[in-house]
This record gives structure tokens, sequence and C-alpha cells, in this order.
């Protein structure tokens, strides 16, 4: 039996330094959240912007939970961590 995908987006934008990517990726492992897609880019040499879609379905944590322990991840880097549910994002941004 499949379990049901639950699908979030998350984004991450500030000043690029080494080891974002790892950090967040790592913090979403301890999660049992699974990374879907990943983007990320070098915007002017120097702001990092990533955007991917993970389903959620294996974690047990809340959406709240889910952001701060994101955000915690990556404090002391300046980074701005927003995390929203993709059915939400879908609807803000349909055309």
């Amino acid at each position: 039996m499949d379990k049901e995908t639950r699908h979030i987006i998350v984004t991450v934008i500030g000043r690029d330094e080494v080891g974002i990517v790892a950090r967040i990726a790592t913090t979403m492992a301890e999660a049992n959240l699974n990374i879907i897609d990943i983007n990320q880019t070098i915007l002017g040499g120097e702001i990092f912007a990533m955007t991917l879609l993970a389903d959620r379905a294996g974690s047990k944590l809340s959406m709240p939970e889910i952001t701060s322990r994101l955000q915690e991840s990556v404090a002391e880097m300046s980074l701005k961590v927003t995390v929203q549910d993709s059915e939400v994002f879908q609807y803000m941004h349909r055309v």
C-alpha cells in the first residue's frame, strides 16, 4: 500500500556560502522528509537561491516544526527559509 504523498515547497535565499545544501538536506533526512526535486542557483555571483519539492508523508513533524528545524539548521548563515504546503503554493501562484 502506497503512502499518501504530502508535498511541501521549501525556499532558501541569502548570501552564498559553503554547506547550505548539505545542512538543508541533512536536516530534511533527519526529519524523514524525502527530497523529490531541487533547483539552486547563485544570482549575481553572491546570492544563493534554492527551491525544492519534498514529500513529508513519512515525517511525524508538523509544518511549523519542519520550518523551525530548517531555519535553525542555517540560523548562523543569515538565510531566509520558508516552507509551504504545495497545494497552497499552487493555489497562490495559479495563472
